[in-house]
């Protein structure tokens, strides 16, 4: 083999040798302690950037397209954010390989439940549209809880939007993992699925306790109508949040094994260092 060819077949060896090092190194650490993540859109929070495939992460769901009137996604026939999110890059990424994406809301949530009639009627029309990326599914964002006498108008309002489709809950009341999937099988439709916030990011229960609504919930609905928010964050004084540590997350996500784990939310609570940490453990 003349030298040019062999320092050329050297360089292609070296090259997959190289590429196959990248891909080895941003393998999931085993057993993966994510399925995906949650991406809260707002005004600063528009370009996500992340390493949450290495945990195990493979899916994106988008917190909402339209938030208060404003459209997140090109096309959607309402004011579009100014700096959009760079939805082609997005759709690139390996924790992003499916995207489920969230219709119309509001940031504040009594607002968001005041209008939940409009909000549903908006959000069939936006799962209509043309969108920049593939949906494998849709998120309807108008939170659940027991305190919500609405709750009940839910499924009815539910019924014009496209699916695959799901809705979150959460219980800071505690009513309890049998009471909770009770109430749930009250007015969830049955070709709707659940996200559940497990509430330990704001004390309501421990990871523990989570894991036992996780199974009643999972129990109930079925294992694929059913997915598990876990919460990266921890109060902070002066009422505000910061992001969990390690030391908190690692055995929260570790408790959740077995379940469809997503974390709430990547972008804010979970950066670069935070996964290396993670992988550290």
């Amino acid at each position: 083999m003349k030298r040019r060819a062999f320092l050329i077949a050297g360089a292609g060896a070296a090259a997959l040798l190289g590429l196959d090092l990248a891909l080895t190194l941003r393998r999931p650490t085993s057993p993966a302690l994510m399925t995906g993540v949650v991406w809260q859109l707002h005004a600063g929070a528009l370009d996500p950037r992340g390493d949450w495939d290495l945990l195990g992460a493979r899916s994106l769901l988008l917190q909402w397209m339209v938030a208060d009137g404003t459209a997140f996604v090109p096309g959607l026939g309402l004011p579009l954010i100014a700096n959009a999110p760079n939805w082609q890059r997005i759709a690139r990424e390996p924790w992003a390989r499916s995207i489920i994406a969230g219709l119309a809301g509001s940031f504040n949530e009594p607002t968001a439940r005041r209008n939940v009639a409009e909000l549903a009627a908006l959000s069939a029309r936006i799962a209509a549209k043309p969108l920049p990326f593939e949906a494998a599914g849709f998120y309807f964002p108008v939170e659940a809880d027991p305190t919500w006498s609405g709750v009940a108008d839910l499924g009815r309002l539910l019924a014009p939007i496209a699916r695959p489709l799901w809705v979150s809950a959460y219980d800071n009341s505690n009513v309890g993992p049998g009471a909770m999937a009770d109430w749930v099988s009250s007015w969830l439709p049955a070709d709707v699925g659940l996200f559940f916030q497990d509430g330990v990011g704001i004390h309501t229960r421990t990871p523990e306790a989570a894991r036992a609504y996780a199974t009643a919930l999972s129990e109930r609905l079925g294992a694929h109508r059913f997915k598990l928010i876990a919460e990266a964050f921890r109060p902070a004084p002066g009422g505000s949040f910061r992001a969990a540590t390690a030391a908190e997350l690692r055995p929260q996500l570790q408790m959740y094994a077995g379940f469809d784990v997503f974390v709430f939310d990547g972008p804010h609570y979970l950066d670069r260092v935070m996964v290396q940490d993670l992988l550290a453990g």
